[in-house]
C-alpha cells in the first residue's frame, strides 16, 4: 500500500526516469511511457504539470523531450509530490465530511501526519533516488534511441 496517490507516484517515477536517461538527449514522453508500461496520454498531463512547477523542462523539436530544470540534488520528492497534488482534481471524489469531530479532531491529526510525511519526502532528493537506482540490478542501462517521426 502506498500513501501517495497514483499521480504522485507516477510523477516521482517520471522525474527520476528523466534524471537517469536524459543524457545526452532529452527523454521523449513515448519512451518514458513505454518503460513504465503506460499510454503516453496518461503521462503527458503529469509531465506538463512538472514543467509548470519548474521541475522539468520541455525541449521542442524532433529530438525533443524532457530534461530536469534543476540539478538532481535540488529537487526533492516533496517538491514533485506537491506539484502532482496541485494538479490533482477533486471533481470525482466524494464530499469531505463536515462535523465537529472532523474539524476539531480528525482534521488536525491528518494535517499533522501529512505534514510529517511531506517533510520526510522533502529530505529525499532525486539524486538520492538515482543513487539507489544505480545500485539496483533490475534497471537496464540507458539506451539512446533515435526517433525520426515527423
Amino acid at each position: 500500500m502506498y500513501l501517495l496517490s497514483r499521480r504522485s507516484l507516477l510523477a516521482i517515477a517520471a522525474v527520476v526516469d528523466v534524471a537517469i536517461h536524459a543524457r545526452p538527449a532529452p527523454v521523449a514522453a513515448k519512451f518514458l511511457a513505454a518503460r513504465h508500461h503506460l499510454p503516453p496520454r496518461h503521462l503527458e498531463t503529469v509531465l506538463q504539470q512538472l514543467v509548470r512547477a519548474g521541475i522539468l523542462k520541455g525541449v521542442r523539436g524532433p529530438r525533443g523531450g524532457y530534461e530536469l530544470a534543476r540539478e538532481r540534488r535540488r529537487i526533492s520528492a516533496g517538491d514533485i509530490v506537491r506539484a502532482a497534488m496541485a494538479a490533482a482534481s477533486d471533481e470525482n471524489l466524494p464530499p469531505v465530511p463536515e462535523s465537529a469531530l472532523v474539524e476539531q479532531v480528525i482534521g488536525p491529526v491528518v494535517r499533522e501526519a501529512s505534514g510529517a510525511f511531506l517533510a520526510r519526502l522533502d529530505a529525499v532528493t532525486v539524486e538520492d533516488i538515482c543513487r539507489r537506482a544505480e545500485k539496483t540490478t533490475t534497471l537496464s542501462p540507458p539506451t539512446v534511441t533515435s526517433d525520426f517521426t515527423i
